[in-house]
């Protein structure tokens, strides 16, 4: 791969690595996706609710966008337009088999659960302080599950992901008045559901004050179990 070079250093920009892909490039999609794969799974397994289902959501995203990338004109960031396919791939297949019921968690969501996220750094715990906040994880991901799929994929991008309702609107390709709407009516649907959780509930995203505490509470509380770096 030797696409032209704006970036640091030499190393091809998205949207270089996106021209190769369209122009015949072999292996600039993989670096592409190597880039933005964790973040890109984390949304997936967050706006699915369990591994199985969200490995199926991010391969139809990644075959969509390896197959429209000749689409893409630059108007919004590679990223943006990237989390833009795979996070309709998954809301298809939410609306297509009416996903509405709460999920248990798989077992190994703590792995990828703050890959690509604005979390800040853990902090040691006791085995029973994890026990603590991985049901409150729970919680929390059994409650998202109940949601209309447009509204978790808002409140997972902007309460969880750190995504600035502009940002978000961008990704989900409406406007920003519905993804303020779609946070609205997801966070007045949990709160009941989640009950005592919210009062102990973190700030908001640092910086994105679109951010709210009903959903990344669990996901981002200090006490709350971290997957690898």
């Amino acid at each position: 791969m030797n696409p032209a070079s704006g970036g640091p250093d030499g190393v091809p920009t998205d949207a270089e690595l996106m021209r190769a892909h369209v122009a015949g490039d072999p292996d600039a999609f993989g670096t592409l996706f190597g880039r933005h794969r964790d973040r890109l799974w984390a949304v997936a397994l967050r706006t699915m609710g369990n591994p199985d289902d969200a490995a199926d959501g991010l391969q139809d995203g990644l075959i969509a966008a390896y197959r429209r990338a000749g689409s893409f004109r630059g108007e919004a960031a590679v990223t943006t337009w990237l989390h833009r396919v795979v996070v309709n791939a998954c809301l298809d297949r939410l609306r297509a088999s009416k996903v509405r019921a709460a999920q248990p968690l798989a077992d190994d969501v703590d792995e990828y659960a703050d890959r690509g996220s604005l979390a800040t750094a853990a902090t040691e715990l006791d085995p029973a302080e994890i026990v603590v906040a991985g049901e409150r994880r729970r919680r929390v991901l059994d409650a998202l599950a109940t949601l209309a799929p447009e509204q978790r994929a808002a409140l997972v991008l902007v309460d969880m992901e750190g995504y600035s309702v502009a940002e978000a609107a961008g990704i989900l390709g409406c406007a920003e008045g519905t993804v303020k709407s779609r946070c609205s009516r997801g966070r007045a649907r949990l709160a009941p559901l989640l009950g005592a959780l919210l009062e102990t509930s973190a700030p908001a995203v640092p910086g994105n004050p679109d951010a709210q505490p009903p959903v990344r509470s669990a996901e981002h509380r200090p006490d709350a179990p971290r997957g690898p770096p």
